[in-house]
């Protein structure tokens, strides 16, 4: 249920670094992985940084498979 409940802050987070383009994208995958800060996600539980971390590794992805 708490996952049903912090998926609005994750998603609102995601979409906003996804407007900041591709490269800007991985340089935050970069830096969520290294645990360095990130400002868009401050205020964020670790377990919505990880999961902010997981979705743009998805969509990444799913970027570099279909260029």
């Amino acid at each position: 249920m708490a996952a049903e409940i912090s998926s609005h802050p994750v998603q609102a987070c995601v979409e906003a670094l996804c407007l900041n383009g591709c490269e800007a994208v991985r340089a935050t995958i970069r830096a969520l992985e290294a645990e360095l800060p990130v400002v868009q996600t401050d205020g964020l539980a670790p377990e919505q940084r990880r999961a902010v971390l997981d979705e743009l590794k998805a969509i990444m992805d799913v970027y570099d498979r279909r260029g």
